[in-house]
């Protein structure tokens, strides 16, 4: 992949991060999101992917169809990772 390739995938990504961020944040379990290459089987791919961080992942089967997540949204792949939750350290 040339770079002017990666820089529109990126910014592709970037656009649809934006237009679906509340919806997505609005879904049981979704802790952040982020742009970054899709992981197949815990490896990193060559794909440029909207990344959905969840504090846990579910099977679909356990999931009613309106807190599913995605698989593509305006042409580009969301790929949902386990991240756990996050926390915030206050600095004093």
């Amino acid at each position: 992949m040339d770079r002017g390739d990666l820089q529109e995938q990126l910014r592709r990504a970037t656009d649809v991060q934006a237009r679906y961020a509340d919806y997505l944040l609005s879904k049981p379990h979704v802790v952040g999101l982020g742009i970054g290459m899709a992981q197949r089987d815990g490896l990193q791919t060559p794909e440029v992917a909207l990344i959905v961080m969840v504090n846990e992942k579910f099977p679909a089967s356990e999931l009613t169809p309106d807190d599913l997540i995605p698989q593509e949204l305006d042409g580009v792949r969301v790929d949902v990772q386990e991240t756990g939750g996050f926390t915030t350290l206050d600095a004093q």
